[in-house]
């Protein structure tokens, strides 16, 4: 009878263990630094990578895909065109971007983080003003 709650206790413990080492690509979430900005072209746009379970920023992402455009107010064919910039802070990823007109614009990334299969998706929406 022991043996099978010791057998039960480990299998229990190895899964918990294997649960909390897997991470996924819904464990990161992009968040803008700057929700809002006065519209203009060479807009400095910044987003902010972390990760949900730690609540620790990621600074060895990859980002290798952006995209800027105004879907949140029905012009998803109004993209802007973006370039990555230097970071200054752990876990912030830079972009010069134009936002030629007031209104919402969806920034959308696609990074790999060191150590994950998966690759990690977000939008964000940013508001550009007068």
């Amino acid at each position: 009878m022991f043996s099978k709650f010791a057998t039960a206790a480990v299998a229990a413990t190895l899964s918990l263990a294997a649960s909390a080492a897997m991470a996924g690509a819904g464990d990161y979430s992009f968040d803008p630094v700057n929700p809002e900005m006065k519209k203009g072209d060479d807009v400095t746009l910044a987003v902010r990578l972390t990760n949900k379970r730690t609540g620790k920023p990621v600074s060895d992402a990859v980002i290798f895909k952006t995209r800027v455009d105004m879907a949140p107010d029905g012009m998803a064919e109004m993209e802007s065109p973006v370039a990555p910039l230097p970071s200054k802070e752990p876990g912030v990823y830079a972009f010069k971007t134009d936002l030629p007109m007031a209104g919402r614009y969806q920034v959308t990334l696609s990074a790999k983080v060191q150590g994950e299969s998966e690759t990690i998706t977000g939008k964000v929406i940013v508001k550009a003003t007068k």
